[in-house]
């Protein structure tokens, strides 16, 4: 006789969203903590912000209070005479800038014109727009010693728009000639290194 397999008389059916109920509370879970977490590194960033803070704040109020011993020690007198040097310096600079020196013009004269060739007269005067002009007159030997001076100016080009004018040759074939011409303000400017050229050189040999 067969035996017929064994039948409960009862059961309860498995819910098909339970597996999905139980990711959903695993996700939650995870989301939970990966926020804590945020929210821990947000408290700790703001914990250094706040004491980085309060480092600055001690550190201005400490330079705040030596900056304010080192202006209590500063001598208003002392400050008052280095406002005076420093005004005086700044005159003399613009003095000496302004300043005319008509060494260097001299010494261009005497190495361009040749020997058979002078001035007799010169004058040299700044008009209001800072240009500084030249006139004279002079003899020249020759005429051909007149045009090399002309051709010395010409290749200089520190004596510039230079005219030689009312020239007249005389029996002697000798030529008088009256000079005019502007000058390169570098020519006429003031520099201690010119001025030191221009000192006499004291003699180093002992004198017996």
């Amino acid at each position: 006789m067969a035996l017929l397999p064994t039948i409960p008389t009862s059961f309860v059916p498995h819910e098909a969203s339970a597996a999905r109920r139980q990711m959903r509370t695993d996700f939650v879970g995870a989301f939970g903590v990966f926020a804590y977490a945020v929210f821990a590194v947000v408290f700790i960033l703001a914990l250094g912000v706040f004491f980085y803070g309060r480092i600055l704040a001690a550190s201005m109020v400490a330079k705040d209070a030596a900056l304010a011993k080192a202006e209590a020690a500063i001598d208003p007198a002392t400050v008052e005479s280095f406002v005076k040097l420093r005004n005086r310096l700044n005159s003399s600079q613009t003095l000496l800038t302004n300043h005319v020196a008509l060494s260097g013009f001299f010494k261009a004269i005497e190495a361009l014109l040749p020997s058979t060739v002078r001035f007799t007269a010169l004058h040299v005067a700044v008009d209001a727009t800072g240009v500084t002009k030249v006139e004279g007159t002079g003899i020249a030997k020759s005429f051909n010693a007149l045009s090399a001076a002309s051709g010395a100016f010409a290749g200089d080009g520190r004596i510039k728009d230079v005219i030689f004018s009312k020239i007249s040759v005389k029996r002697d074939t000798s030529v008088s000639f009256g000079f005019s011409a502007t000058l390169d303000p570098r020519l006429i400017s003031f520099s201690p290194s010119t001025a030191i050229l221009n000192e006499p050189s004291a003699s180093t040999t002992p004198s017996l």
